[in-house]
């Protein structure tokens, strides 16, 4: 570690400066280099997953390091594929469903004509002259959002290929990378630099894992919901609500909203999106308040107030893949604020267990020495 007696001797202002100048630059560099870091990173988090199974296939099959790393990441590609393949058959039903989709959605729109001409006294004419002006709007700009959409497209194919091969590259190399990161600090730091880096793996590792857990409940409870409420298309919806609601917070209200418009648009009866909107909001409550606490809590939890901030931040700086990035990179934050003199009190304030952050608060205002969280 450097020496930080020098910089503790410079005024207040001088120290929140540098500070301020060092986040403006880390920032500005994870925007700029959001398409190198974003796949660096979850490559990261999956060979951190995937590290048991390719020890498994190296130590007990005898398989060589690259043979028993391609293989761990072939197994993992081999399920995503799967659950995209169900995702694509189900999709291909609701296509297959369209016209009588259209027919629905189109009398949706009659009802929802008459109301709002009933209740604000705008015949169906002005409506009609208003949705065509929005529509020729949409048509002029059609090619531009076509471009953009297949753009978007091949990114995210070079997206999962370059992350793919980081994954197997960080199996392949993990040995070497290890190495360097604890040479990098002074030899006496080497235990604690060590120690961080386990925690992380142990920590992230139990975290991937309940999420993919917790994701299969999910969309377990609702399709057998939906199944029995009627609701077409129950195992897209329920696939759906598993994959997104892995998005803090923001993630069921997203499904919940998918899930309503696609059965306002095929159900008869509006009573059934009722149901549905009332299924999602239970499951809601289930999943964090049963199913979260039980099977993704780990032992560093973060409190609300930084898991919707850092999902929002996240948004903001990497859009979706920031959203999914967010937590994890919070979790390790912590582990390591926990451990570094100097950076508890950043620990504290993102965890959430309060009886054991006011217990470390107590130590550090008393010894103002380094305190390592037993957790």
């Amino acid at each position: 570690m450097m020496d930080t007696s020098q910089f503790k001797q410079h005024p207040f202002y001088f120290k929140l400066a540098c500070i301020l100048f060092i986040l403006i630059s880390l920032v500005y560099i994870i925007v700029v280099g959001k398409d190198i870091l974003s796949p660096l990173i979850f490559s990261c988090l999956f060979s951190i997953l995937l590290l048991p199974m390719a020890n498994f296939f190296e130590t007990k099959t005898r398989l060589p390091r690259s043979g028993a790393s391609m293989l761990s990441v072939l197994i993992f590609l081999a399920s995503i594929g799967l659950i995209m393949y169900i995702i694509g058959s189900q999709v291909s039903n609701l296509a297959k469903d369209w016209p009588q989709f259209e027919e629905q959605l189109g009398k949706s729109i009659g009802t929802i004509q008459q109301w709002i001409a009933d209740t604000f006294h705008i015949n169906a004419h002005k409506q009609l002259t208003y949705v065509h002006t929005a529509t020729g709007k949409i048509m002029d700009s059609g090619t531009t959002v076509i471009g953009t959409t297949l753009l978007s497209l091949s990114s995210v194919l070079l997206f999962f290929v370059f992350t793919f091969i980081y994954t197997f590259f960080f199996l392949l190399y993990r040995k070497l990378i290890m190495k360097f990161l604890e040479s990098v600090f002074l030899e006496e730091n080497k235990k604690m630099v060590h120690d961080i880096i386990e925690q992380i793996q142990y920590i992230i590792r139990k975290y991937i894992t309940g999420l993919f857990i917790e994701m299969g409940i999910v969309a377990a409870i609702v399709f057998i919901a939906f199944w029995a409420l009627g609701i077409k298309y129950a195992l897209l919806l329920a696939m759906i609500t598993g994959l997104i609601n892995i998005i803090p917070y923001i993630g069921i209200f997203i499904a919940l909203v998918v899930s309503a418009l696609v059965t306002f648009a095929t159900a008869t009866l509006i009573s059934k999106v009722l149901l549905v909107v009332i299924t999602l909001v239970i499951t809601h409550l289930i999943d964090s308040n049963i199913l979260l606490p039980v099977i993704v809590g780990s032992k560093v939890k973060i409190n609300a107030l930084i898991t919707v901030l850092g999902v929002i931040i996240g948004e903001m700086i990497w859009g979706i893949s920031g959203m999914f990035l967010s937590i994890p990179i919070i979790a390790i934050l912590k582990i390591i604020f926990d451990r570094v003199e100097g950076f508890q009190s950043w620990g504290i304030i993102l965890g959430d267990e309060e009886a054991k952050q006011n217990k470390l608060a107590t130590r550090l205002i008393a010894r103002k020495k380094p305190v390592k969280v037993v957790d």
